[in-house]
């Protein structure tokens, strides 16, 4: 490859894309925008790649193919659905295109930076979900130490930051984010919840994770999950525990039922993960607060003025 950097397309302009899109020509050494695609003439995200002077079709991937930027694109980052993923995939393979998956479709084998990156070479990878990128590390730091029966994850999402393609994707989200949890963080038997939270001023992307597994020691337990902790920091600089890991005893006389697998005891284990870096996103292209990327990723919340004094006073005459 030499010095030179890799064309990408993204194909899906809404919150992931763009975030993508200003994270690849902020900071990326090895890849450059190609072009943004999309289905909707009138998306914002279209019109916001199109002033950064970015390539853009509103023809999904047909367009993309069409574009005469297309002979030049290496790897195409799918931000869009489970369902369109199928045929994009399909279009992109025959083209030779790598294909990086951002939906829960896992056409493509999981893939997880500290636990496989380096394992697997395909022409489609898929990075299961936002949420099983975050969590799914810490289950595996636990199974390497110790046999994990059951592995839960519960990721919780500003309501404003899931646009239509992230609610479309919700079941898939469950069940390939529970499906990884097993392959790759090593769990018998894996679980995950995603929690669409209404409140304002919009939160920031927090995971908890739940993991029970044989009886181990839980300083060795605690220490393999601070390791991966800092491999994860490697590429996510604000990726952090939020406060100390917790561990309870379960004892024989009183196990808990695993769902298929049946009674269980042993080690529980809870970590609770966040994030303190500032987002990629500059104030200009930032839509609404409370992004989702649990890289770090927070838009800045909207500027409320103070009430005028008229209406201050107002208000202090109907408390009295």
């Amino acid at each position: 490859m030499g010095d030179r950097k890799l064309k990408v397309a993204i194909i899906g302009p809404g919150n992931i894309g763009i975030d993508l899109m200003i994270k690849v020509m902020r900071n990326s050494k090895y890849l450059e925008m190609g072009a943004m695609v999309g289905v909707d003439p009138e998306s914002d995200g279209l019109a916001r790649a199109k002033r950064l002077g970015i390539a853009t079709t509103h023809e999904g991937i047909d367009g993309l193919v069409r574009m005469p930027v297309f002979k030049d694109i290496d790897i195409a980052f799918d931000a869009t659905s489970a369902g369109a993923h199928k045929k994009h995939d399909e279009i992109l393979r025959k083209h030779g295109v790598q294909v990086i998956d951002l939906t829960p479709a896992a056409i493509g084998p999981y893939v997880i930076p500290p636990i496989n990156l380096e394992q697997v070479d395909a022409p489609n990878i898929n990075m299961v979900t936002c949420g099983g990128q975050a969590t799914i590390p810490m289950v595996a730091a636990v199974s390497r130490v110790a046999k994990v029966y059951y592995g839960e994850i519960v990721a919780s999402i500003a309501s404003k930051s899931a646009g239509p393609g992230t609610r479309a994707n919700i079941d898939e989200f469950t069940e390939t984010t529970r499906l990884a949890i097993e392959k790759l963080g090593g769990a018998e038997r894996g679980k995950a919840v995603i929690v669409l939270n209404p409140a304002e001023p919009p939160l920031i992307m927090r995971d908890t994770v739940f993991v029970l597994s044989k009886a181990a020691d839980k300083e060795v337990v605690e220490k393999s999950i601070e390791d991966m902790v800092r491999k994860v920091q490697a590429y996510v600089p604000g990726y952090r525990l939020k406060q100390k890991v917790q561990f309870e005893d379960i004892p024989e006389s009183a196990p808990l039922n695993v769902p298929k697998i049946g009674p269980r005891h042993g080690l529980k284990t809870s970590i609770f993960l966040g994030s303190r870096r500032r987002g990629a996103l500059p104030a200009r292209l930032r839509r609404q607060p409370g992004h989702h990327d649990f890289r770090g990723t927070r838009l800045r919340r909207p500027h409320r003025k103070p009430p005028h004094r008229a209406q201050r006073i107002r208000r202090s005459e109907v408390t009295q």
